[in-house]
């Protein structure tokens, strides 16, 4: 009887519109933490524009949040909302620790295995920028939103195995040598393999949805 009155009731379709903004500043924060990685002179501009995302980011969370408050009804349940804004916004802030890491050390130059983990980062955001806006009509488009949540999975092991190999490489050339710079290195595999991990805990939010509306 509830599900069938809710259906009768207009939903807050906003949320479809604030998800859809977020996942942009993903992939802007995704794309500038890679060409970032590449080096150089354009490290520290790189870094603003993260900074920057990562600020648009906490806003469009915070009207998500306010939205759910005021909102009677919700296009799905208001905890999944919550929890599925939250996941977004902890990807583009483990980009922001990646930042905060890269300015602490004053790193300009980085390793070749970490430039490949950059790719998988700007991969996991647009397959996230892609499948979020689908969930504003679930049911026609859950097959479609399990192949894209199964595709953030395979990035993430991607990046996995990008982040071991990495790591013993990192130590075989500074373990020994510059134990300092094997600790960066080491601190900035870590941030990186988190990024994609954020990604695909948002992987797992959707699919959840999907599970409880289909």
């Amino acid at each position: 009887m509830l599900g069938w009155f809710r259906s009768l009731m207009p939903r807050e379709d906003k949320f479809f519109v604030l998800f859809a903004e977020h996942s942009r500043t993903l992939v802007a924060g995704a794309e500038a933490l890679n060409a970032l990685l590449a080096g150089g002179d354009g490290v520290e501009a790189r870094c603003r524009e993260i900074v920057a995302e990562e600020q648009k980011a906490d806003d469009i969370t915070r009207e998500v949040l306010a939205a759910i408050r005021r909102s009677f009804i919700t296009p799905f349940d208001r905890h999944d909302i919550q929890d599925l804004i939250q996941s977004m916004d902890d990807a583009i802030d483990q980009m922001h620790k990646t930042v905060k890491t890269i300015t602490l050390y004053g790193v300009g130059e980085f390793e070749p295995l970490m430039r490949e983990m950059g790719g998988t980062v700007v991969e996991a955001a647009k397959l996230t920028a892609e499948a979020v806006p689908l969930l504003s009509a679930i049911g026609s488009n859950a097959t479609r939103l399990g192949e894209l949540t199964e595709a953030i999975t395979k990035v993430e092991g991607r990046s996995d195995e990008l982040q071991e190999q990495g790591l013993k490489a990192l130590y075989q050339a500074k373990g020994h040598s510059d134990p300092m710079a094997y600790m960066i290195g080491r601190e900035l595999y870590d941030h990186l393999e988190k990024v994609v991990d954020r990604f695909e805990d948002v992987a797992n939010e959707i699919s959840g949805i999907v599970i409880e509306n289909v």
